[in-house]
């Protein structure tokens, strides 16, 4: 039994040497002259009485890259339309945008009434002095009127590309 656990502990001394002297001659190889930038592939045998041990070492150069935030989204297109004598002014305000888009109708009005943006269902009120907002996003693509929706007049053409 006390052979045995000696031949084991023999044994165990033979790999644990041979493993380091692995480890110090690749570092020794590794710190020899060359391209740092350049992979090194260094693969070394040690052979023992009774086991093989085969130890690999790879270096590889590292690479920095720097990343940068990505542009924050665009704002909203802004439509404008003024109202003079219960009509737009210059004529119907026609607009494209495209589908997903984020949009804002401001109305400024010199008469009282209910902006409807159709095929949205999106009203609100404006009055003198006091410049209506309709804010949506563009997800159905068309065309839709703006109305003076008391009146019944048209005052925008708003058409979502796909």
């Amino acid at each position: 039994m006390a052979t045995l656990l000696v031949m084991i502990a023999r044994r165990s001394i033979a790999v644990v040497a041979s493993v380091l002297a692995l480890f110090v001659g690749g570092i020794v190889l590794a710190s020899c002259g060359g391209d740092d930038s350049a992979a090194v592939d260094t693969t070394q045998s040690a052979t023992s009485s009774t086991q093989t041990v085969t130890a690999t070492q790879t270096m590889t150069a590292e690479t920095t890259t720097t990343e940068t935030a990505p542009p924050p989204p665009p704002g909203p297109t802004e439509i404008r339309i003024v109202v003079v004598n219960a009509a737009p002014k210059g004529g119907i305000v026609r607009e494209k945008v495209a589908k997903g888009d984020r949009v804002v109708l401001v109305v400024t009005s010199d008469v009282t009434d209910h902006i409807h943006l159709h095929g949205y269902d999106i009203m609100r009120d404006v009055v003198p002095g006091k410049p209506a907002r309709l804010q949506f996003r563009a997800t159905i693509p068309g065309r839709f009127e703006v109305e003076l929706e008391d009146r019944r007049v048209p005052i925008a053409d708003i058409t979502v590309t796909p």
